[in-house]
């Protein structure tokens, strides 16, 4: 975590992710809420366009709801799949 939320910082968390933590995945699947740094556009702010599209080309991004806690949809899901269970 970095002390400030801009769009470069995202951007090098992002590209640590993909080159250090997962250097061997062919996909990492990001589920993210929606601030405005979380954007594709972060990573063209902080890098050449070549090494942008690069991370880019190794993510699955799928962002939260815009209104609504995706913490209460997932307990909603959970609930159900446990009632289904019976």
């Amino acid at each position: 975590m970095t002390e400030r939320r801009s769009m470069v910082d995202w951007a090098e968390q992002i590209r640590h992710l993909v080159d250090v933590d997962f250097p061997l995945a062919e996909k990492v699947v990001l589920v993210m809420d929606n601030l405005n740094t979380h954007r594709p556009a972060s990573l063209y702010e902080a890098f050449e366009p070549s090494e942008a599209r690069r991370i880019l080309d190794r993510l699955e991004i799928h962002y939260t709801p815009k209104h609504g806690s995706w913490l209460n949809m997932a307990e909603i899901e959970f609930s159900v799949l446990n009632r289904s269970g019976d």
